[in-house]
């Protein structure tokens, strides 16, 4: 059967180390950010900023996966979604995150870092829940807030209490890489739409990385299930806006150009 694997474990060393079941640990390296008013000034009445700390997070994953088991790889967006979530961590610290396909949990545990309360979520299948709370227990040390691991099937709208509960609770709504086949993307827009809908006000986060083929109907290269995505979102009545991915970058990774994160609300 077909595997795929995701590119960033050839791009950066992420020191990794094999298991005896198959499964592979690596250390996702990052530098807590610092605060300017933590700064003194110097003789010459320059800020002297605190030096970045290092930090890391060691996460269990797979390294190759059929497509139905993608969430036990990390993947760039989930990167690029914790160095939103590092940069506008003032925002967050007194908000409850929901991540949906939250895979290894990687996102979910720097937003624990830094906002209130955490729900990783993702569909009961590989053991990737079992993965996922290993991941939060291996780094508990890192962790200011809880993070509640709970099954979400974007194809099933029966739903748990405690899930239920999380969606009334939570604030913002963080996803990463969960566009990739367009069954699977209607079921994330209905997801999206029940949510929109929820009585609390929420807002959207989603990070994806655009991936391009050749194809003889369009004779150029396009982005798929990138492009269907924006289809069904036009015919919503949300606000879509494109975030610029130029903030800083507090994760050990390649930040490239095809990485797109977008904010999502009602109007």
């Amino acid at each position: 059967m077909y595997e795929v694997t995701s590119e960033i474990y050839a791009e950066t060393d992420f020191n990794t180390t094999n298991l005896e079941d198959g499964k592979r640990i690596s250390v996702f390296k990052f530098v807590y950010p610092t605060e300017v008013q933590n700064a003194v000034k110097d003789k010459d009445g320059d800020f002297e900023v605190e030096r970045q700390l290092p930090g890391k997070i060691e996460i269990e994953h797979a390294e190759s996966t059929v497509l139905k088991l993608v969430g036990l790889q990390v993947w760039r967006g989930a990167l690029l979604l914790a160095d939103f979530i590092f940069t506008n961590r003032k925002d967050f610290q007194n908000l409850e995150i929901l991540e949906l396909g939250a895979g290894v949990g990687l996102t979910s545990i720097a937003a624990a870092i830094y906002s209130k309360q955490v729900y990783c979520t993702d569909i009961n299948l590989g053991g990737i829940l079992e993965t996922i709370s290993s991941n939060i227990k291996r780094n508990q040390s890192l962790l200011k807030s809880p993070v509640y691991v709970l099954e979400f099937d974007f194809k099933s709208d029966s739903y748990s209490e405690q899930l239920q509960e999380a969606i009334n609770r939570s604030d913002i709504v963080v996803a990463a890489d969960v566009i990739y086949d367009n069954d699977l993307t209607d079921c994330f827009i209905n997801v999206i739409e029940m949510l929109l809908n929820n009585p609390k006000k929420k807002t959207f986060y989603i990070a994806l990385e655009k991936r391009y083929v050749f194809t003889l109907a369009d004779l150029e290269t396009v982005a798929p299930c990138f492009e269907y995505f924006l289809t069904k979102v036009a015919q919503k009545p949300w606000k879509l806006n494109y975030i610029p991915i130029d903030f800083p970058q507090f994760f050990t990774y390649k930040r490239c150009k095809d990485l797109v994160l977008l904010k999502v609300e009602n109007y």
